[in-house]
């Protein structure tokens, strides 16, 4: 009843309806029950009645919190204090919805990762890490079961009630990690939607477990794009995933562009932005209850992109160091290549937050707090500008960002990267069944309107004061409804 009968006015209706059945009870036992029973008891119960059915027509909250990273983690494994660095970069204090992360050479780009078969240990050394980040903040012990990453670009999660199952013919089988023996997997709070390698590009995606009950979930899909070495290979390229909540679809697509800072290299990194969004496809099956999910990037209603973009400064050395010397942010973005794409190349239309942190890249092996270069060349340092390569970008209305800041760990030669958003769904919302009100409460409602009255249904909310005025209303004689 709390989740109707809200506020003092609404718990005086509801007691005065309680005192008026007390009282039409008695006058009912002595045979006085008349037209003039009082008529502002029937009025505050009409106001009650009404009251209750339009706070009954159950609207979940249809706004979420998503967080979305990106790391490149220098072909690192995640080892040692890294779970310190994770906690900072995901924010944990202020949780979100989903958490989207992108990240970049999980392995070292070495001929044989890149040529060679997939090897998943890694993708699933940081699902585990993140799966334990996620839980145990909120505290929830870590015990999600360790999905494979997804290595068939068909594979898809079909929603199912709010629960979500495995389409059996694309099902991916399940393989407990070494560091899990022996625990048992329920009671998380995150569930691991989609996960997807490519050589050293990876993207993981997890979603609070609530929301697999509150909403439809649905079209979870993936896609990989290899544009490097010969534009065939995986040592650059995106991976992506597709998916619908309720009537809105997303599209995450972490990516790893060309490098280099030499004149023409973002000719290189725009070209291979032109290939992911041709090539970049969620195709339908034969099987699929929904023929309007998205076949393509810029199909979908909410898009994310993001990752180590490469994107470099219009600019010499010096000047950029000076410019971070005074925190000069503003003037340092002047000169930014990915602001002119965005502007008129190939992230025209996109946007993205403001950026007020240090560039991200690159980071010194010597000493991992200053920046790469600068030092006598005796060193055999590798010298390199300054930039923002590390980006967050979005695309598509409803889309607010709340933050965009950098971490400050100095696990690799770059600084990892997250941005928190907030959008609203479409979430459709069934007609309301409505109680009938009781005849005894309008003077021309024939008796046949009274049939068994379904009331409203809503996971976190029920018209418990609806269904006690047609209970007791259906008990009564005819002959009295008629009056």
């Amino acid at each position: 009843m709390d989740g109707i009968i809200r506020g003092s006015r609404s718990g005086r209706g509801l007691r005065k309806w309680f005192l008026w059945m007390r009282k039409r009870d008695t006058q009912f036992r002595l045979g006085e029950l008349s037209d003039d029973t009082d008529c502002e008891d029937e009025e505050d119960l009409f106001g009650l009645s009404a009251q209750a059915m339009e706070m009954d027509a159950c609207v979940p909250r249809n706004e979420l919190r998503i967080f979305v990273g990106t790391w490149n983690v220098a072909g690192r494994s995640p080892v040692g204090s890294l779970a310190e660095d994770l906690d900072d970069w995901l924010n944990l204090k202020d949780a979100a919805d989903i958490y989207v992360l992108g990240f970049q050479e999980i392995v070292p780009l070495k001929t044989r990762n890149v040529i060679g078969a997939e090897d998943l240990t890694e993708a699933a050394n940081w699902n585990m890490l993140i799966g334990k980040a996620l839980n145990e903040r909120h505290g929830c012990p870590w015990l999600t079961p360790m999905l494979n990453p997804i290595s068939d670009d068909h594979y898809q999660y079909v929603g199912n009630e709010g629960r979500r199952s495995i389409s059996s013919s694309m099902m991916i089988p399940t393989q407990k990690h070494p560091m899990m023996r022996g625990k048992s997997y329920t009671g998380s709070k995150y569930e691991l939607m989609a996960s997807k390698k490519m050589v050293g590009v990876f993207i993981s995606v997890w979603m609070k477990k609530d929301l697999l009950r509150r909403y439809c979930v649905s079209n979870v899909r993936v896609c990989s794009v290899p544009c490097g070495i010969m534009n065939y290979l995986g040592n650059k390229g995106s991976v992506s995933v597709s998916m619908s909540i309720e009537g809105t679809s997303f599209c995450f697509i972490a990516a790893h562009l060309a490098s280099g800072e030499k004149k023409g290299d973002e000719g290189r990194r725009n070209h291979q932005v032109s290939e992911i969004f041709r090539r970049t496809s969620f195709p339908r099956s034969h099987k699929d209850d929904d023929k309007n999910h998205p076949l393509t990037i810029l199909g979908h209603d909410r898009i994310f992109w993001f990752g180590d973009l490469n994107y470099r400064l219009y600019l010499e050395n010096d000047l950029p160091r000076e410019l971070i010397r005074k925190q000069d942010w503003m003037a340092l973005q002047q000169f930014d290549q990915l602001r002119k794409e965005q502007e008129d190349g190939v992230f025209q239309g996109w946007k993205e937050g403001n950026i007020e942190f240090a560039p991200t890249y690159k980071y010194s092996s010597l000493n991992g707090n200053r920046y790469s270069g600068g030092l006598p060349s005796r060193f055999r340092e590798k010298q390199r500008t300054p930039a923002w390569c590390d980006r967050i970008l979005w695309y598509g209305k409803g889309v607010r960002q709340i933050s965009y800041f950098r971490s400050e760990s100095n696990f690799s030669d770059h600084r990892p990267v997250s941005a928190l958003f907030t959008t609203q769904i479409e979430v459709a919302k069934s007609d309301p069944i409505v109680a009938p009100l009781p005849a005894i409460f309008t003077s021309t409602a024939p008796s046949t309107q009274l049939q068994t009255g379904k009331s409203v249904h809503c996971e976190n909310a029920t018209s418990t004061s609806m269904s006690l005025i047609v209970k007791d209303t259906e008990s009564l004689p005819e002959a009295t409804l008629k009056l």
